[in-house]
């Protein structure tokens, strides 16, 4: 085998502030849902558990997995992390309607003594409004993805472990706060109606597919870190930047529009549904 493979499959890390957190986080998810799905099996079912704990998976395979060690080498893989991180992990854990579970699943004395006094206090709920309201949502996300793909923020990231690990920290949060009003976890509170999410969801991708494009049609190396390390595989400086463009190009897009597509589909079956009702209503009437 190539030792530059043997290399990368030897390259899983398990630092404590990845392992612990996502460990910590699945267990106590667990312990709530399962006290949950005693009592309200239709609405905490199996498929929320596999939801979360596949978010949980997919955020340690993109952290912890040779991935981040190819990051460092190609674009390309390092893309496909940022992906993982912004835009499959955050819809996957608010598919499982995680705030109830994780509330559950924390000691009694935990939610009785701390938490509880905090989300009663006027300044938490004004801050959860505020960071749950669609249009901060959008920006917060389209702000950091734009930002941290400035070449000089972006060879910070790369030359500092730290300001990597905040590159991820923003990409998951922004991350998180983009996808709430889309997927509404339960039970949060409906801001905007639904149709809404529609041109919420194409104004991101319209986002995205720009970036990429800067990324692909660019002529020059954006980020010279990549030109300095070992090239893998033959890949050229730029090929490599052309390939992480498509990257974020093609599955963005397909993970913004599929959304998009569910939603019409669901839209358009419940006013035909209120259609019909109201047409049985007016029949029985006459």
């Amino acid at each position: 085998m190539d030792p530059i493979i043997e290399d990368l499959f030897r390259s899983w890390t398990f630092e404590p502030w990845i392992v612990v957190p996502l460990l910590l986080g699945s267990i106590i998810y667990l312990r709530g849902w399962w006290q949950l799905h005693r009592r309200l099996p239709r609405r905490f079912g199996g498929r929320r558990l596999i939801a979360f704990q596949s978010g949980v998976l997919t955020l340690f395979l993109a952290l912890a997995s040779p991935l981040h060690e190819l990051a460092e080498k190609l674009l390309q893989f390092h893309m496909i992390q940022h992906l993982l991180v912004m835009m499959v992990v955050p819809p996957l854990l608010l598919l499982g309607a995680p705030i109830l579970p994780l509330l559950r699943g924390l000691p009694r004395p935990a939610l009785r003594y701390g938490l509880r006094q905090l989300f009663s206090s006027r300044a938490f709920k004004r801050l959860a409004n505020f960071f749950t309201d669609p249009l901060v949502c959008l920006l917060a996300f389209t702000v950091s993805n734009v930002a941290w793909h400035v070449p000089a923020l972006y060879e910070l990231a790369l030359r500092s472990e730290f300001w990597h690990a905040v590159q991820h920290i923003c990409f998951f949060g922004t991350g998180l706060l983009f996808w709430w009003p889309v997927v509404q976890p339960w039970p949060s509170r409906l801001r905007w109606p639904r149709w809404t999410m529609i041109p919420y969801l194409l104004f991101a991708d319209i986002q995205n597919t720009a970036l990429s494009a800067f990324l692909i049609f660019s002529e020059r190396v954006l980020y010279p870190t990549y030109a300095a390390v070992p090239r893998l595989w033959g890949i050229s400086v730029l090929d490599d930047q052309a390939a992480a463009g498509a990257i974020m190009w093609v599955p963005g897009s397909v993970i913004f529009l599929v959304p998009v597509v569910v939603l019409s589909i669901r839209l358009l079956e419940s006013s035909q549904t209120r259609a019909a009702r109201a047409s049985n209503v007016n029949y029985e009437a006459n």
